[in-house]
């Protein structure tokens, strides 16, 4: 882990892209080296092309104010001779972003992805690095696939899942039946603020496209195995979702409703959050938090504004654990939905990454 790393980040200009020029400044592991965007942006300094969309509470880095910004697809082979690997959060058509990632792997660049575009495919790894960094094994698989020695793509799964899928993992000993989640998530998830979505302010918009099947479906391939050079998704447990946009900048909140197999006691459940850790903190990962998952014993909390910055927004918050008439437990999980939820938690598995070998 001593060795440093150079750094492209495609998709620079966007909110995701944002947070990663932040999180990059001064890191001990991984130094940013190019910023690229689509070709509106191509040939401008940054401070330029990024102009008044910048949304980050923080200035622009020194360091990238004056970078030029690269095509992140016209310019794609220059950028893989200046770097170690991507970060890569871009705004484009599904099957745009998955060829967009392909020609990064197949020009041997390894791709931390931010996207949902490969979240599907069998042999992309997609990874809560405290949870199933075992996953990595089927990277050998998806070379060989690709006909690459280094280049590969891993990803992160939905932002709405870190507000809840790290509690439950703790608690599958007790055999989890099924799950209802609502999450209330952040606008900054859709890559707005209260300026760029004014219709959000005194309101809630009860629908996010396409949110509530990945809610329902990923945490699936997060608890699969590998089976034959692919993940097999498990078949359970049933979780359903309903998704809603409310009037919070940052922070993702979920209202969890479970039933067990064999019905844990409520000082159970907090002793298996309180105690679980996972490789991140094993390995003493730069970004990873030191204790996973916080529990809040006050009645009103977790609350977004005051806990998602909670160990860097890196940290899992939980709250207001009690029994249910319906199902077994009801609590509240949150999670800081640009951090741990995107650019921090790709930043984090690009560090589990060059810690297992995977961009030498």
């Amino acid at each position: 882990m001593n060795r440093t790393y150079k750094v492209g980040i495609i998709g620079a200009t966007g909110m995701v892209g944002q947070r990663f020029v932040t999180l990059l400044d001064s890191h001990p592991l991984f130094t940013p080296v190019v910023l690229a965007a689509s070709s509106r942006s191509a040939g401008k300094p940054y401070a330029q092309a990024v102009g008044e969309k910048w949304a980050m509470t923080v200035p622009i880095p020194d360091y990238a104010k004056n970078m030029t910004v690269l095509d992140a697809e016209n310019d794609a082979a220059k950028i893989a001779a200046a770097v170690d690997f991507i970060f890569c959060a871009v705004n484009m058509k599904k099957e745009e972003i998955k060829a967009l990632e392909e020609k990064y792997a197949k020009l041997e660049v390894p791709v931390v992805s931010n996207n949902s575009a490969h979240r599907g495919t069998p042999d992309v790894p997609m990874i809560i690095p405290e949870i199933n960094s075992d996953h990595l094994a089927v990277i050998a698989s998806q070379r060989a696939r690709l006909g690459t020695k280094r280049g590969f793509i891993a990803v992160k799964s939905n932002c709405s899942l870190q507000s809840y899928v790290p509690l439950l993992h703790p608690l599958k000993k007790f055999g989890i039946k099924y799950a209802a989640v609502t999450t209330y998530q952040a606008i900054s998830g859709a890559g707005k603020t209260f300026e760029t979505m004014p219709e959000i302010v005194d309101n809630i918009i009860p629908y996010i496209g396409g949110e509530e099947q990945k809610s329902e479906e990923e945490p699936l391939k997060i608890w699969g195995h590998i089976e034959n050079g692919r993940i097999v998704n498990a078949d359970g447990p049933v979780i359903t979702s309903q998704c809603l946009r409310v009037p919070v900048s940052d922070g993702h909140t979920a209202a969890v409703f479970v039933s067990f197999d064999n019905k844990p006691t409520k000082e159970q459940i907090l002793s298996a959050w309180q105690e679980y850790a996972g490789e991140p903190q094993k390995l003493g990962l730069p970004s990873a938090p030191k204790q996973f998952i916080h529990y809040f014993e006050e009645d009103n909390r977790p609350q977004a504004k005051l806990d998602r910055m909670t160990e860097n927004g890196m940290a899992i918050c939980a709250g207001r654990l009690r029994e249910d008439v319906l199902f077994d437990y009801k609590f509240i999980g949150l999670s800081h939905n640009t951090l741990r939820g995107a650019a921090g938690g790709a930043v984090l598995l690009a560090e589990l990454l060059a810690a297992k070998g995977y961009f030498l």
